[in-house]
């Protein structure tokens, strides 16, 4: 295979062996730092939040320079939790975790790269005294072959990965691998890279689209419809923003597809349905959750404010109150009646662009009081 570092090569990646040599290559060898990226689409470190960066300076700096993900994915009440990041690298967002779930939770991070693996694994006894407990492991597998690991099915409340999806050439194993390590009502929190249609076989086969994070990534609505046949039933978007390719190179190449980060949340409940249904139903949020006093931002269509009464679908009541959210809530109604689809559900282009600034800002500003995805 050609260097990924030759920007003309067309050289073929694309069976699953030949995708994980390349990104091994990648991420193992090409890169020596994320300054050494061509676009953007795998490092945002703006989005960090003020809260989390005393965390973050914690963490030894070979682990923070050897990262390659797109911002953070930190949902919260992580307190005691046992978490499972795919594509972990250098172990950036493992040792962050490792802090948030505490003495009384685990975080284990899944590479393939054994030089990622060896930076991580380098600094745990440095982290250990940092923090003060000892709580990580890190395996070496692919992120497709999870059962090959030595994890117990349902044993995880929740999974996080970070701009790795879009380069694993099994996107369904892995949702699959995916749903049977998470306990019921746990969730797939995590950002990935979608494009606004198919990527063209052509580009699939370049070495260096791939390890960027382009050409692998998704057509948004085939990841919603794997994600269901995965069994989670109702993906929800919970942010996202446009990428830009700035090198002119690439940015040739991929012509008019545009890219996006985005961040899903995918929970693993059984009687979710695939449409929003309106069974009456409505919550109340209790305003307990510390980093969210006055409003829950569960994900970019539901904004829910303390103290107010919130008609939701069936769906996001049934992922409010059989999750680790419920004793945040107050819950209104039963299934016991059925009113049709509930009002505001649509299927059209989920993400915002720059030309429609509406649609692009966070949740905060965008979302309305009772809608549903």
């Amino acid at each position: 295979m050609a260097s990924p570092t030759d920007a003309t090569s067309t050289t073929s990646c694309c069976s699953p062996t030949d995708v994980s040599r390349g990104v091994q290559e990648y991420y193992g060898a090409t890169l020596s730092s994320s300054a050494d990226l061509r676009t953007d689409a795998c490092c945002d470190a703006s989005s960090v939040p003020e809260a989390l960066r005393p965390l973050l300076a914690r963490i030894h700096p070979e682990v923070l320079s050897r990262y390659y993900g797109c911002g953070l994915v930190v949902p919260p009440l992580l307190e005691g939790l046992r978490v499972l990041d795919l594509g972990c690298g250098s172990g950036r967002d493992v040792y962050l975790l490792a802090q948030l779930v505490g003495p009384g939770g685990a975080v284990v991070g899944v590479d393939m790269t054994p030089e990622q693996l060896a930076v991580a694994r380098r600094h745990q006894q440095h982290h250990a005294e940092q923090f003060g407990f000892a709580n990580v492991t890190f395996l070496e597998g692919r992120i497709e072959q999870l059962e090959q690991l030595p994890l117990e099915p349902g044993s995880f409340d929740l999974v996080i990965s970070n701009c790795v999806v879009n380069l694993s050439a099994d996107k369904l194993a892995v949702l699959n691998g995916v749903r049977r390590l998470l306990k019921s009502g746990g969730e797939f929190f995590f950002a990935d890279v979608y494009a606004d249609r198919r990527v063209p076989e052509a580009l699939r086969h370049d070495p260096v689209l791939y390890g960027e994070c382009l050409s692998g990534a998704l057509y948004w609505n085939d990841f919603v419809r794997l994600a269901r046949r995965a069994g989670f039933a109702d993906p929800r978007l919970v942010s996202d923003r446009p990428l830009e390719v700035t090198d002119p190179e690439l940015a040739a190449r991929t012509g008019a597809i545009r890219f996006f980060s985005a961040t899903y949340r995918l929970f693993s409940i059984p009687e979710l349905e695939d449409a929003c249904e309106d069974h009456g139903q409505a919550v109340i949020y209790r305003g307990t959750i510390a980093e969210h006093p006055h409003a829950l931002p569960f994900d970019k269509h539901h904004w829910i404010e303390a103290g107010k009464v919130f008609p939701v679908c069936g769906n996001t009541f049934r992922m409010l109150a059989d999750s680790r959210l419920a004793p945040h809530f107050e819950f209104i109604g039963d299934f016991s009646r059925h009113y049709g689809l509930f009002e505001g559900c649509g299927a059209a282009l989920p993400f915002g662009t720059p030309a429609n600034t509406t649609t692009a800002a966070p949740a905060a500003a965008s979302a309305t009081s009772g809608a549903c995805c």
